[in-house]
């Protein structure tokens, strides 16, 4: 499809063959953006493209283009539903057209943008303002709303002095020559818009596939979105509220235990009344996989998970009718274990997700229905550098992975010797759980950089409050602040060396990645 002049994007929306999907969220410009975006275009800025989708089958539901309620488009021709740039596109529309009426209740005070023939001609600086009617100062300011009306055009600048008319004409001239890029997907396949959907959120535009659902197969009477708030909030107590908040998680889950495929083309072949039929299969394989993670992996909520999709092939494991409960052997049980570090060392879920998961959710049918132990069996590895290599950030994944294996040690305090409560550190599950064994006070007296400092094998456990105790000296200065009766239980209870105390950070580093490596690998094998 060839780019869009302005004109031309007037005339398809007015005309109906632009939409917008009710899968999009709403207009959220300010007049300040919809100003910006008219001085980008008049100074040949890029501004992004749009992404529509063509079909000839019409939405059951879609969106308001902004204050503006769109006609219907004749049921012969096809339309185009845009994908990204509704907030461009309505800006664009809103500022420019003159035909659609706004609907009542709805602030169109963006759609008031004005050229500033005083403003200086700047290279950063606006040339375009949203104004109100007591801002405008018609020797000063022109309407370029005005800018594709024969009429109105010519009736603003009718006062205007030569010089002024002369400037206008040319920027109107930019506006009536700029091209809007367009990326045109034309498929009424729904796999291969499942596909195009899929990829186009990897891109950063942020589509809700269960809004896209609504709006293609399910009617928009469809109770699902509260059954799976009435889930979030059967989780909350568990601390995995956030389980039920996510859409698309649980969609995912409801067409891996339905349909036994977990993809975007799987989705859009769930039926709804199915899905409504069979939920409390669904809850029961969601509650059963939480349930599992809390118990064997001291998972406390939906962010210690280095992949929520982790969660979809438990619960294809323990969706069960009439909310039985599901057995688990304990066979069954160390093949889950096993796969689920395997899938975290792996970064099983970073590639190849979709084919990974629908493979993984055939074995845990498998392993459920026949005790036929092939979950686990996936490609991984692990070795020492996984620890030295990567670098401390709480949500990573693979911090998120190398701290759960920190909490299945049972760590103690630095401090007192007991017992972390894990329960209170995994559910906040913030920097302040975690310091260096080295502090980084120690370490940059030695000119060592961020990276090598925030190294994972450098850090453990540790409070805000049993950080500060011990203090930000050399491992052999607070070793004497430790309880000196637990200090050889309190080291291997977080997987550290004694050479911790010699102050040896290189040395340290290496022997306490084995050991890092070595828990790795008896947990995965």
């Amino acid at each position: 499809m060839a780019d869009l002049s302005i004109r031309k994007v007037l005339e398809q929306v007015q005309s109906g063959q632009l939409r917008i999907p009710a899968f999009q969220r709403g207009f959220v410009w300010d007049a300040d953006r919809v100003a910006y975006l008219m001085d980008s275009i008049h100074k040949g800025y890029p501004f992004g493209a749009l992404i529509l989708w063509r079909t000839k089958e019409q939405l059951n539901a879609e969106r308001d283009l902004g204050p503006f309620t769109l006609p219907d488009r004749e049921d012969e021709f096809p339309v185009d539903y845009v994908l990204d740039g509704q907030q461009r596109l309505t800006s664009i529309f809103g500022v420019f057209q003159s035909e659609i009426a706004a609907n009542e209740g709805h602030d169109t005070t963006w759609t008031t943008v004005y050229y500033d023939f005083d403003a200086e001609k700047d290279l950063q600086e606006s040339q375009f303002y949203a104004l109100l009617p007591d801002q405008v100062d018609l020797a000063r300011h022109f309407p370029v709303g005005k800018f594709f009306d024969v009429a109105g055009y010519r009736a603003a600048t009718q006062h205007l002095t030569p010089e002024r008319l002369e400037e206008i004409d040319h920027v109107q001239a930019i506006f009536k020559e700029a091209a809007i890029p367009v990326q045109l997907i034309e498929t009424d396949d729904r796999a291969k818009v499942a596909i195009v959907f899929e990829r186009v959120n990897r891109l950063g535009v942020e589509l809700d596939i269960f809004q896209l659902l609504s709006a293609w197969t399910w009617s928009e009477e469809f109770d699902l979105q509260d059954k799976f708030a009435d889930l979030a909030e059967d989780l909350k107590p568990f601390g995995f509220a956030a389980v039920g908040e996510d859409s698309n998680l649980l969609l995912r889950c409801c067409s891996a235990i339905i349909g036994g495929d977990a993809s975007s083309s799987g989705l859009l072949a769930l039926n709804g009344a199915e899905v409504r039929d069979r939920f409390d299969e669904i809850t029961s394989g969601i509650k059963g996989a939480v349930d599992f993670l809390r118990s064997n992996l001291h998972v406390e909520k939906l962010e210690n998970l280095p992949y929520p999709t982790l969660i979809v092939p438990l619960a294809v494991y323990f969706a069960a009718k009439d909310s039985k409960t599901v057995s688990v052997s304990e066979a069954q049980r160390a093949e889950m274990v096993r796969w689920f570090w395997r899938a975290c060392f792996s970064r099983r879920f970073s590639a190849g997700v979709l084919r990974n998961l629908n493979r993984d959710v055939g074995e845990a049918k498998k392993l459920r229905a026949s005790n036929k132990l092939g979950l686990a069996e996936i490609l991984w590895s692990i070795d020492k550098e996984f620890f030295i290599d990567n670098r401390f950030t709480v949500s990573s994944v693979a911090t998120k992975t190398f701290i759960l294996l920190l909490v299945q040690s049972n760590p103690l305090s630095f401090v007192s010797g007991s017992r972390v409560s894990l329960g209170e550190v995994l559910r906040h599950y913030n920097r302040k759980e975690f310091h260096h064994l080295n502090p980084q006070k120690f370490l940059k007296g030695q000119d060592r950089d961020s990276a090598d400092i925030n190294r994972l094998a450098n850090f453990a456990i540790i409070s805000a409050a049993d950080n500060k105790a011990l203090g930000g000296v050399a491992p052999s200065r607070y070793r004497p602040k430790m309880p000196a009766s637990k200090s050889g239980n309190i080291l291997d209870s977080a997987l550290c060396p004694p050479s911790l105390f010699n102050d040896d950070y290189d040395t340290f580093i290496e022997e306490r990645s084995v050991l890092l490596w070595s828990s790795a690998n008896t947990l995965a094998k």
